[in-house]
């Protein structure tokens, strides 16, 4: 994506494996390119670094680009840890863009769920329904413990939660978890959450099931449905419609527009349009002298109701989540 971007040169590549770093270069053969972050970052060439590597090395690489007085897009968990997530927050400075991707925000699909929200079209919300699951051949070993920054909490349940901050504009107030190891440590879990308003959400994540990723949305005037893989838009079905079959017969012509719709996403990075979308904030961001958003403070707060879910599942009981203020985080 950035390779094939107007506004963006790439300057520096830096992978510590070598058949990697060989392939990145192969996409920007002009590119310097070095085995430790470190050099990568004290290069004079460079105004912002985009961190994609094991969630378990977060918290070494992004305060090192930030405190270097770089711009920073850094992807999501922010750490493997509150504890680890602490001294990145301490890192940020005035007028430099940090960014997290959390890319879902800019799916078309779920910025019109949150237009339907937010507009009232579904009435008084009452519950929340979602799954996200993936099946990898070979899971990469540092997704397969949670010491190193794996588990399915942390790699897709992230993602769910700052949806639900997104849509919803609440915090959480407190979690419920069981997890699963099957074939990586919590590589399954099943998720409870209360917000503070009181609206209740249910999640079932797994690293080692059918590609599913769904989201439904259940109000007292309707109910709301996206699917990211198969939706072309949301689909908002009222108790009339929903019982009716008219309702049922424009469900299923919704198949129809179904094909242009993949298609635009196989020609997408990764098969996923909203990666672009979330990089074109962050370069607009920075053009601009503009905050971006997610930001650091968004996945900080993602993370307070991971901790929370672990502890959950580590005790089983319910478990309330910190909110900003009370961890001393500066908002």
């Amino acid at each position: 994506m950035l390779a094939r971007h107007g506004m963006v040169r790439i300057a520096a590549l830096a992978d510590p494996d070598v058949s990697r770093l060989s392939q990145a270069r192969q996409l920007a053969p002009q590119a310097a390119a070095f085995r430790d972050f470190r050099e990568l970052v004290a290069s004079d060439s460079l105004d912002a670094v985009v961190v994609c590597a094991p969630t378990g090395l977060h918290a070494g690489i992004a305060p090192a680009v930030l405190d270097r007085g770089l711009h920073l897009y850094l992807e999501k968990p922010i750490a493997a840890s509150i504890e680890e997530a602490e001294p990145l927050l301490e890192s940020r400075r005035p007028g430099r863009v940090a960014m997290v991707g959390f890319n879902y925000r800019f799916h078309p699909l779920f910025q019109s769920a949150r237009e339907a929200i937010i507009s009232g079209k579904l009435g008084a919300l009452l519950a929340v329904r979602s799954v996200f699951s993936t099946w990898i051949e070979d899971l990469p070993a540092w997704k397969t413990t949670r010491v190193t920054g794996g588990g399915v909490l942390l790699d897709l349940a992230s993602h769910h939660v700052d949806l639900i901050h997104y849509l919803f504009g609440q915090d959480v107030a407190e979690a419920s978890t069981q997890v699963r190891s099957g074939r990586a440590e919590a590589d399954t879990a099943s998720l409870e959450l209360r917000l503070q308003n009181g609206l209740l959400v249910q999640s079932f994540f797994s690293l080692s099931s059918v590609e599913e990723d769904r989201l439904e949305i259940y109000g007292e005037a309707g109910r709301l449905r996206v699917d990211r893989y198969l939706s072309v838009d949301c689909e908002v079905r009222s108790p009339e419609g929903a019982r009716s079959r008219l309702g049922h017969i424009a469900a299923a012509l919704n198949f129809v527009r179904r094909p242009l719709h993949l298609i635009r996403k196989m020609r997408a990075a990764g098969h996923e349009p909203s990666y672009a979308a979330a990089l074109d904030h962050f370069i607009g961001a920075i053009r601009n002298g503009t905050p971006a958003s997610p930001d650091l403070l968004d996945g900080y707060r993602s993370l307070l109701v991971i901790e929370a879910a672990e502890q959950s599942a580590r005790t089983g009981m319910r478990v309330p989540v910190r909110s900003l203020r009370s961890t001393g985080a500066a908002v």
